[in-house]
């Protein structure tokens, strides 16, 4: 067995998409328990993804954002002030995240939607990472089912909480 002291954790982003009412988006994983099942089932999130070597946070946020909801319709408008980790549960040490992380590092970011609903397109990154997408209140984001990262989306929903008023 892996020892999780003797691994780093990845670098990775996140964004807090909200749309000009003050909502956030959150999408349905499609490699956890209740995906492809009725729409309150499954473990959501919002979206997030490694950095690349050498690539800045904000860019990579605008990529992973691209990537996972095919939508460049997005503008950066805060900030998370620190670095947030998580650790994974031990069954999933050496297996999760190429087997090679304890957990991930995040950098967060506030970003407001410009665009129309209909430019969300789940379908853009294959395999698709999310089979279904919904915008919630921010206060409403720590009480879904967010798999591991609960405590994280709680800083997140007190500290974004600003943007979540309609624009």
């Amino acid at each position: 067995m892996t020892d999780p002291a003797t691994l780093p954790y990845r670098p990775n982003v996140g964004a807090l998409v909200f749309n000009r009412q003050g909502m956030v988006l959150v999408a349905r994983r499609t490699d956890m328990p209740g995906a492809g099942g009725p729409p309150d089932e499954g473990v959501w999130q919002c979206p997030q993804g490694g950095i690349d070597e050498g690539e800045a946070p904000e860019a990579a946020v605008l990529r992973e954002v691209r990537e996972e909801i095919g939508t460049s319709a997005v503008q950066v408008i805060g900030t998370y002030p620190e670095w947030l980790s998580y650790d994974l549960p031990a069954h999933l040490i050496g297996r999760a995240l190429g087997g090679r992380y304890r957990g991930q590092t995040q950098r967060w970011f506030a970003l407001r939607f410009t665009g129309h609903d209909a430019d969300i397109r789940l379908d853009t990154h294959l395999p698709a990472e999310f089979d279904l997408w919904k915008w919630v209140r921010l206060e409403q984001l720590p009480h879904l089912n967010v798999g591991i990262k609960k405590e994280i989306y709680t800083k997140l929903a007190d500290y974004f909480a600003r943007y979540a008023v309609a624009a």
